[in-house]
């Protein structure tokens, strides 16, 4: 009888055990503030849910409720692609103004810089002009030596004419070195341009003429 009583003392212990575990677990949740959430569905319509906001509706921004319906909290819509786009474009630009303050100080450190880099660009096509011109000589020269033996009824030859397609090679990239350093001129100078102006710019100065 003793140790039936026991066991029926330890049962009501553990059930009284589980009730106060369930009691305080239900308290917790009864004292979590309420939220409520206000979206605007594909319709158009303001929809304030308990639940939460479906996932097709949360890139456009939502507002958290309190119980008592006052906004706590603003989700703002997710950028559009061409939101995302500016925001690139304006880190770009401002990547790019921090390069160019430093590359300068002034409009006049532009104007310098212009300077040095056509100044080198017209050595070298000076350069190539030259040698162009002594290309064409010795193109002359060999052709004359060419023609003297043709008239005299003999074959050219061959180390002659290997020398001559070796001169006409030469021309062509000779040629094609100065359309580039022209094409390089045109190009340091609108880049120098830019650069000037956007300095103007940045630092508010006049540009010097």
């Amino acid at each position: 009888m003793v140790k039936q009583g026991a066991f029926r003392y330890r049962v009501w212990l553990g059930l009284l055990g589980c009730s106060l575990t369930f009691a305080a677990l239900a308290a917790e949740q009864g004292s979590s503030p309420v939220e409520m959430y206000r979206y605007i569905n594909d319709k158009g319509i303001t929809v304030i849910d308990r639940l939460g906001v479906p996932p097709q509706y949360i890139g456009k921004g939502y507002e958290v409720l309190n119980e008592q319906g006052r906004v706590i909290r603003v989700v703002p819509p997710a950028p559009t692609a061409e939101e995302i786009e500016k925001r690139k474009a304006a880190t770009a630009q401002a990547n790019s103004d921090a390069q160019l303050l430093r590359l300068y100080t002034s409009v006049e450190d532009v104007d310098r810089a212009r300077e040095r880099k056509l100044s080198e660009l017209d050595g070298l096509t000076s350069v190539a002009r030259s040698n162009l011109q002594s290309v064409k000589t010795q193109q002359a020269n060999l052709q004359s030596q060419a023609a003297d033996q043709e008239r005299a009824g003999r074959q050219v030859p061959e180390h002659l004419i290997d020398q001559l397609n070796m001169l006409k090679t030469e021309e062509k990239r000779l040629q094609q070195d100065l359309q580039h350093y022209q094409q390089l001129r045109t190009k340091a100078n609108a880049t120098f341009d830019a650069d000037r102006a956007r300095l103007v710019q940045l630092l508010g100065d006049s540009p010097t003429p």
